[in-house]
């Protein structure tokens, strides 16, 4: 993946169009593969900012597999229900089996 002329956000969004249909990676991850391991936060504030750009938001969680962006997902559980439709498992907004669904960049790309 050619990244080297992209700013750090819309490397962020490369990554995250990548991930498959019915996985999640975390915030962290992304930001490992992207050679700034500390910046998971960063990644977050992309993911917020995220909206009108195509990229499956919904498939980014926290290290322990939170919903941690779903306020910013518009309806009340919105975030929720996408990945629920993608056959992931949610129980009080964290990913159940969060180890057979997690897709790690950095092992995959």
């Amino acid at each position: 993946m050619k990244t080297e002329t992209l700013n750090f956000f819309d490397k962020v969004y490369q990554v995250a169009r990548l991930i498959p249909y019915g996985k999640v990676t975390s915030y962290g991850a992304i930001a490992t593969y992207l050679g700034a391991a500390k910046s998971a936060r960063m990644v977050g504030y992309a993911m917020n900012g995220s909206g009108s750009k195509d990229v499956p938001a919904h498939r980014v969680v926290n290290r322990k597999g939170l919903l941690t962006g779903k306020h910013y997902f518009d309806g009340t559980n919105l975030m929720q229900q996408l990945l629920e439709s993608e056959g992931v498992e949610v129980v009080e907004n964290q990913i159940k089996n969060l180890e057979r669904v997690f897709w790690d960049p950095s092992k995959e790309l």
